[in-house]
C-alpha cells in the first residue's frame, strides 16, 4: 500500500482562518469596550489581541506544512 500523498498548502483556507479569528477578536473587544462605555478603545484592544490570535490559529493549524 502506498502512503497517502500530502496535500498542497491551502493559502485561501489559511487566509479565511486568519480573517475569521481576527474578526472574532475585534468583535469581542468592541462588545466588551461598548459594555464599559468605550467601544473605540475596545476595538483597538480587540485588534491588538485578535491579530496575534489569528496568526497563532493559522500556525497551529498549518505548522506541519512548513516543517
Amino acid at each position: 500500500m502506498e502512503p497517502a500523498k500530502s496535500r498542497a498548502f491551502p493559502p485561501a483556507e489559511a487566509g479565511a482562518l486568519l480573517t475569521v479569528v481576527t474578526l472574532i477578536g475585534l468583535g469581542a473587544g468592541t462588545l466588551i469596550g461598548w459594555a464599559f462605555g468605550a467601544a473605540s478603545t475596545g476595538l483597538i484592544v480587540g485588534a491588538v489581541c485578535g491579530l496575534p490570535a489569528g496568526v497563532g490559529a493559522v500556525y497551529r493549524r498549518y505548522h506541519g506544512y512548513f516543517a
